[in-house]
Parts: C-alpha cells; structure tokens; sequence
C-alpha cells in the first residue's frame, strides 16, 4: 500500500512554500494552491467543501432545527467518540495499515472502566486510567504481531476484532449492561464548561493559534525561509477566530427547551477533543517521532535504509491508535451512561475510518494530519445528525454514509494517480 519515496511531514509547510521564493506574495499563494490542487494533492480541501453543503443542505430542509444551539451542541457530542477514534487511526492509516479492531477495543476499555467504577468502587481518575492503560497494551500486544512477528495488520486486527468481542461480553458479564453513574465521567457529555470559562478558552484556543502561526513566520524569516505573506498569516487567524468566536456564542445561548431548568455552555467533550488534536498534531508535526511515521508511510524500504528503526514505529503508532480508542470508549460510555456487549461494535470502527479518509488521509499511507479526523468527523455526525432530523429510515443512513466514505476513498485513490502523473 505504500510505493511513494517522498518523505511527507504532516503539511507543516503552507501550500506551494515549501522551495519556491517566488510564492511570497498573496498571488503567489493562490497560484501555489491552485498547483497543489491540480497536482492530486487536495488536503482537507473535500472535507470542508462537505461540511459547507451538509449544512447548507440540512439546514435549507430543515431551518427551524439544525442550526440551532442545542441541535449544535448535540452534534458536537454526538462527533466527539467517532472523532477520538479516527484520530487514532490516522496514525496507523499512515503507515498503510488498518486496525480493524479499534472499534471493539473501544468497547473492551470502555468495560473495564465500568467494571472498576461499578464492581471494585475505584474512583473515576483510577477507572480511566485503568481503561487507557489497558487500551494501551492491546496496542502493544497488536503491534508486536505486526511489526516484530510480521502478521498482516488486516489478518491480526480482524482476529482481535472478533476476538475482542467475547473479551467484552467476559468483561460486562451476563447481565449485558453496566451502567456508568460516576458524575465526573457522565460530566464529558451531558454536563457544560460555565460561559465565563467557555470564553476564556476561545480566547486561549485564538491567542494560542495567533501565537504559533506569527512565531513561525517570524522564524521563517530569520532564517530566509520560503513562507506565506503576513497577509495569508493574518487571514488564516481571522478564520479560526471567526470560527471559535461563531460556535462559543452559539453554545453560550440558553438551550434548555423549558424555562425552568438552564443550558449553556460548551460540552466538556469538545476541549477534551482540542486538547488531544493539539497534543497529537504536534506530535506528528513536531517531533522526530512524527517525521519517522511519515517516512515509514511514504516508503518503509527507505525509511529502513535511511536508519529508522520501522518496527518500532509500527508498534508505537498501534499503542497509539488502541490508547485514543480507550479514550474514544470512555467517551461514548460517558454519552450513554452505560456500557453494552454491543459498545464499540457495529458501524463504529467503519464511521471512524470513513472519518480519517473523508477529512484527507490516505488509505494508501504517507499522506495525512490529525485534524483530518477532526473535519471528517463532522461530516460523518452531520450526515447522523441531519438524517435523523428528517427522519431517514435507518438503511438510508447506511447507504448515504457508505456512498460518502466510497466516494472520499475514490478522490484519494484520483488524487494519488494525479500526483503521480504529474511528479508531485
């Protein structure tokens, strides 16, 4: 699945910056881009374009609830689980690999840390922990079959996949259900950040951005780097702050259907989701970890020559990938307050592949960013959200989400074919 030799490091350079001086200038941009896309390389370009017509779309058939604030809100915590999980297998997609057991490792971890709350009376921080670490060493166990032992990552997670499956219902027992009454767990989706809070952070999240974006072009300069105008900096920070500011105040206005009781606020699960899209970005774009995953999904044969040690990267990036689905379970199990035999199964690891693919990372490996699984899964919780809105029959949904995720793997798979006709 891999066959490219460029080493791609998670697009830290802006569109068309990367060797060409000629691009310091707003014109220079444009055309940079326009090359970029022409070239089969169209980023998170079909993801957004998606989330614009989603809305509009649902919005136009639907103007008296989609857009407002506690249909926001809902979609928001409906995208936090899928979106947690995608962001995990970025990293594994990355490599062109596939975990087809991520969803139910979800479940796994997400029993364990029922049964600790329920069952052994640990306090919530404990219960978490213990799912993380032991979503963790699912991912260690999965990468040693992979990386050191040589099993296919496609033969290894589908075994694991069914297998994982008896490890939950083992897990929950015969009862079927746990339910998961701890507040500070049941807090990540059914309770809100006070408004006062809620601004506080929009405002950190755009002084943070503002922050970096300037300290880089600063650094740019200093040392005679290709870079983007001040102008393209600036407009790119305007952006995020518009969209910051836009959904802060949407969820800051009362929500609540009756006048006795209020809701406001932003849902503790959406700073959880930028806080760990912050941590793995940088990860990937920052570190030599991230530069090794890239090499490794660009051409492993290379990447071996050049002194990576590619084993350990595999393993690493499945630890990776079965920690974020821990944290993807408990989110879910926060969402319904309980946790099934069924938690994690189903459509769940399909949705969250569809979501890394949708925002722009490449099944074929070598070409993709965290935030891929951010803007993918909102176009997976739009299409959920605005469907049920119209009351879709459930196969409807299977089928409109399906055609969606064919035709992101279908762009990707052009894109490639583009890319190499033209030597990008």
């Amino acid at each position: 699945m891999t066959g490219s030799t460029t080493v791609q490091q998670g697009g830290n350079a802006p569109a068309g910056f990367e060797n060409d001086r000629s691009e310091d200038s707003v014109a220079g941009v444009v055309r940079g881009y326009v090359n970029k896309i022409k070239g089969g390389d169209l980023g998170a370009l079909p993801a957004v374009l998606g989330i614009v017509a989603l809305t509009i779309f649902f919005f136009a058939l639907r103007p008296e609830t989609f857009l407002k604030p506690i249909n926001i809100a809902n979609l928001l915590v409906q995208a936090a689980p899928i979106t947690l999980l995608a962001m995990g297998l970025v990293f594994i997609l990355l490599l062109g690999d596939i975990d087809l057991s991520a969803g139910v490792v979800s479940g796994v971890c997400a029993a364990v840390m029922a049964q600790l709350l329920a069952e052994q009376g640990a306090p919530w921080y404990v219960a978490v922990l213990g799912a993380i670490v032991a979503g963790a060493l699912i991912g260690l166990f999965t990468g040693i079959l992979v990386g050191l032992v040589g099993i296919p990552s496609f033969v290894v997670t589908l075994a694991l996949f069914l297998g994982f499956q008896g490890v939950t219902l083992w897990i929950i027992g015969q009862g079927g259900t746990v339910s998961v009454r701890d507040p500070v767990v049941r807090a990540l989706t059914n309770d809100f950040m006070p408004v006062g809070l809620g601004w506080a952070l929009a405002v950190a999240v755009i002084v943070l951005y503002a922050a970096l974006q300037l300290n880089r072009w600063r650094v740019q300069k200093a040392r005679g780097l290709a870079r983007a105008p001040l102008a393209i900096v600036a407009a790119r920070i305007a952006v995020i702050a518009v969209v910051v500011i836009g959904v802060t105040a949407i969820l800051s206005v009362d929500r609540a259907l009756s006048a006795a009781i209020e809701l406001k606020g932003i849902p503790y699960a959406v700073p959880l989701v930028i806080l760990l899209l912050l941590v793995l970005t940088f990860v990937l774009g920052r570190t030599s970890f991230g530069r090794h995953v890239y090499a490794v999904g660009g051409n492993a044969e290379a990447a071996r020559r050049a002194g990576i040690n590619v084993t350990r990267i595999r393993v690493l990036v499945f630890v990776i990938s079965s920690s974020m689905a821990a944290i993807s379970g408990i989110v879910a199990a926060a969402r319904l307050s309980s946790v099934t035999a069924a938690s994690g199964g189903g459509n769940t690891l399909l949705y969250a592949v569809g979501a890394a693919v949708i925002g722009g990372t490449s099944l074929f490996g070598g070409r993709g960013r965290v935030r891929d699984a951010v803007l993918g899964g909102l176009v997976v919780a739009i299409i959920a959200n605005g469907l049920g809105l119209l009351g879709v029959e459930a196969y409807l949904n299977f089928i409109i989400t399906g055609g969606v995720l064919l035709l992101a793997a279908s762009v990707d798979a052009l894109a490639r074919r583009r890319a190499a006709a033209t030597g990008h």
